[in-house]
């Protein structure tokens, strides 16, 4: 019962967020300035009978309530709306860049995680680590994903993965490094160093049983990081996914095509949380 108490919980949870992100996101493009203005209103080669057709049609986009009636009635028939920008099923646009964004955040964690991984290992390995470790991954993050990616294009080396994957290995680093050290001082694992088990058995035997929870909870919070970064690197690296179309549709004021991309992101987000479990101390920090 407590399962599936737990798991109805969880349901209402993401149901109650779908609708605050459809609201909300509806809101904010409703309000956007310019979001009733057409460019093609004041093109000639249409005829006054399709500059009527675009006024009504900006006329009925006025209630907020009719909006969001009609993007739920869309999502209801499974075709997630008509995109405004393309005029086609916003489904036919999302579903072969979710092949390509997918590829692309599967890339970037496991390169990112291995980076992370690697650094941590040796630097909880070492009594003084201090700044020579710490430092390059704060400076990473404190380089904005969007600067990262145009120093990439005109130095002409690396790509979107590459981006990425250093900035989830300077997110995540810290907290593997904490962790690590933390589960090197328990006291059997201090005697099995002192006797001389190798240090993969240690690995695999101890010392992934003793994080395993926490780094559940990290790989949520590494998607969240990835999925952040996912616009500024596809729009800057032109890789044809989910990111360079959320932003084509918040540039064009397309509606159904964000409202689209923004509940998958929620979605995912959720996902990776109820995944990873509950937050912990060190998440926090």
């Amino acid at each position: 019962m407590k399962a599936l108490s737990r798991l109805l919980r969880s349901l209402a949870r993401t149901l109650a967020l779908v609708l605050l992100v459809m609201i909300g996101s509806t809101l904010l493009v409703r309000l956007a300035p310019g979001y009733l203005s057409d460019a093609r209103e004041m093109d000639a080669r249409y005829s006054n009978t399709v500059r009527e057709e675009l006024a009504q049609e900006a006329a009925r986009s006025h209630s907020l309530p009719r909006m969001l009636a009609r993007e739920a009635n869309s999502w209801l028939h499974g075709d997630a709306g008509i995109s405004r920008q393309f005029g086609v099923p916003v489904r036919e646009l999302i579903r072969p860049r979710l092949a390509v964004t997918g590829g692309l955040l599967l890339r970037s964690l496991l390169l990112g995680w291995a980076l992370a991984l690697t650094a941590a290992l040796v630097a909880s390995t070492r009594r003084k680590s201090g700044i020579v470790w710490q430092a390059p991954a704060t400076l990473l993050l404190a380089i904005p994903t969007a600067a990262m990616a145009t120093l990439c294009l005109l130095a002409g080396s690396g790509g979107p993965v590459f981006v990425m994957a250093l900035l989830i290995a300077a997110r995540d680093f810290k907290f593997l490094c904490r962790m690590l050290r933390q589960a090197w001082l328990e006291p059997h694992l201090l005697q099995a160093r002192a006797q001389g088990i190798r240090m993969r058995r240690l690995l695999a035997v101890h010392v992934a049983a003793a994080i395993g929870a926490q780094l559940a909870a990290l790989a949520g919070l590494s998607l969240v990081t990835a999925l952040s970064a996912l616009v500024p690197v596809e729009v800057l690296f032109d890789v044809p996914g989910v990111g360079q179309l959320a932003w084509n549709a918040a540039m064009n004021r397309d509606l159904p095509v964000l409202l689209a991309v923004t509940l998958l992101m929620a979605l995912a987000v959720t996902a990776s949380g109820m995944l990873g479990g509950q937050p912990s101390e060190w998440e926090r920090a």
